[in-house]
């Protein structure tokens, strides 16, 4: 199957600077690479709820930005959250914390990541949530824009793919300069509890979620592996092994994963706070790192969708895709949840 990417460097640059580089030598706020520093950009992020306040925490503690601002209709949570955070300052090696309900408080930012939204609730369906945060994002962010032209936008809002298709869609940006934090937490998740199966260190397991944030998603068992070795031939120190049987309970697990935690304590929050913060980190310090973010694509017999694949990420948002050999379930299966997200576009008008 062929999927378009339609992400040509020269169209990714368009209107992106490239990274400051700064005179200062302050090692809490600069990374050196060999030769110049580049000064570290500042970060907004829109919505001061649980999400918003998490990812704010972990930027700060991650040290992605010398100032990082909270945009809130309700003014009164943006400034609160942003005090608490900047009481904590002293211990990250300084920098500033703003809170408002003004777009004003956003203005010259890198990177706009955007959590505001309303969230599946009783009697609420997966259109229902796609019309009503589809309609914010409209709305909210050309304000955003005008006083932060150069920012990448970067949508934590669900359903993601549907959100950042519309935001990609209303601000008229180049495809990297707009993405969804995609299948990024649903990849750690996976690799979580193959590491816990196999008694290795998630960091030595290479698995992949693909396709939709949601229940279409589809795992690249065809390619992942343990510390080199194809998952399924992989045996852990303690005798443990994943057998064929075992991949459909595995997915289903992730899929899910959401829900067990909200049945618990209401809400997901912080793992979606690191996993964005990882993101960001790869935009701030220009990492090229290759992460399944969600941008738009266009994919044969379905059209033009946002979903994810794994992508090569940095300062100017998304370069280029990987190409990742997939067998042919895997193909049918992200088609299959490229269509999905196609529906939910196409219902919305």
């Amino acid at each position: 199957m062929m999927v378009g990417d339609r992400l040509d460097r020269s169209i990714l640059h368009q209107g992106r600077s490239m990274p400051r580089v700064s005179s200062r030598h302050v090692a809490g706020n600069c990374l050196r690479y060999g030769g110049p520093i580049l000064e570290l950009p500042k970060i907004a992020v829109v919505g001061a709820g649980s999400v918003g306040a998490a990812v704010a925490y972990a930027v700060m503690i991650d040290r992605l930005a010398d100032r990082i601002a909270l945009f809130d209709i309700d003014g009164a949570r943006a400034r609160a959250e942003a005090l608490d955070l900047s009481h904590g300052l002293q211990f990250v090696g300084g920098g500033h914390v703003d809170g408002s309900d003004e777009p004003e408080v956003c203005r010259d930012a890198d990177l706009i990541i955007v959590t505001a939204g309303a969230a599946h609730g009783p009697g609420r369906t997966r259109l229902d949530l796609a019309s009503v945060n589809s309609a914010l994002v409209r709305t909210a962010l050309p304000p955003l824009l005008a006083v932060a032209p150069e920012a990448i936008v970067l949508l934590v809002t669900n359903p993601v793919d549907v959100v950042t298709f519309v935001a990609q869609e209303a601000l008229g940006l180049p495809h990297g300069r707009v993405i969804g934090s995609g299948t990024v937490l649903d990849t750690s998740r996976l690799r979580h509890l193959l590491a816990e199966r196999l008694a290795v260190a998630v960091n030595s397991v290479h698995a992949t979620v693909v396709g939709e944030h949601g229940d279409s998603e589809i795992v690249l068992w065809s390619t992942a592996s343990v510390g080199g070795t194809p998952l399924l031939d992989a045996i852990g120190p303690d005798g443990g092994q994943v057998a064929a049987g075992e991949l459909d309970a595995l997915l289903e697990q992730v899929r899910t994963a959401a829900m067990t935690i909200i049945a618990g304590k209401g809400n997901t929050n912080l793992a979606i706070g690191l996993a964005t913060a990882r993101i960001a980190r790869a935009i701030a310090r220009d990492e090229h790192a290759v992460l399944p973010v969600s941008v738009r694509v266009d994919v044969d017999g379905v059209g033009e969708v946002c979903l994810s694949l794994p992508a090569v990420v940095g300062r100017a948002g998304v370069l280029s895709r990987i190409a990742v050999p997939m067998d042919d379930g895997e193909r049918s299966g992200l088609r299959a949840s490229a269509a999905a997200i196609r529906s939910v576009i196409a219902a919305l008008g």
